[in-house]
């Protein structure tokens, strides 16, 4: 097979243009864990975050998860994060686990509180709310529209027994 030296060159154009490419998505995505300092917040339940999922305020990454422990008294989900040194939190500040959509993947939610009291590197989160699935909230629907009067209950068309019936109009 004789090699036409136009394709070597087309080859290696793809082949640096794919490289470009993947370093600008890499640098833009923002993929990199945020350096900061760190805090645990514990919960029952994780909902699919995963090590390097987004921390965010009001919609903006302010840090990212580093690392997903067990307690071993509770056994809860504890969360380690890494948040911005910029960012100062309050220690009444409620954490909690979002969806990013139908489907997006799972992030930590914080809203700052009003104390004037700042956690501290190392520090605790201790006011958390955790994951409600979609499925979970399906489940509750249905038990809700599903969910049966208890067998002693009268109709809900019936007259309670104290009542006095309406005069008959002429």
């Amino acid at each position: 097979m004789k090699r036409n030296p136009i394709e070597t060159i087309m080859g290696a154009v793809v082949l640096l243009v794919a490289a470009v490419f993947l370093v600008f998505v890499y640098t833009t995505a923002d993929l990199r864990p945020v350096k900061g300092y760190g805090l645990t917040a514990s919960f029952s339940k994780a909902g699919g975050l995963k090590e390097g999922s987004d921390v965010r305020i009001s919609g903006v990454k302010v840090g990212s998860i580093l690392a997903q422990s067990i307690d071993p008294k509770t056994y809860n989900a504890v969360l380690r994060l890494s948040i911005l040194p910029s960012v100062r939190l309050p220690s009444d500040t409620l954490a909690s686990i979002e969806s990013d959509g139908l489907l997006g993947g799972s992030y930590v939610r914080l809203q700052p509180g009003h104390s004037p009291d700042m956690l501290a590197d190392g520090g605790q989160i201790t006011h958390t709310a955790s994951f409600q699935s979609l499925e979970d909230l399906v489940k509750t629907i249905i038990f809700l529209a599903t969910d049966a009067p208890p067998a002693n209950a009268p109709p809900a068309n019936a007259t309670p027994a104290n009542a006095t019936p309406a005069p008959a109009k002429p």
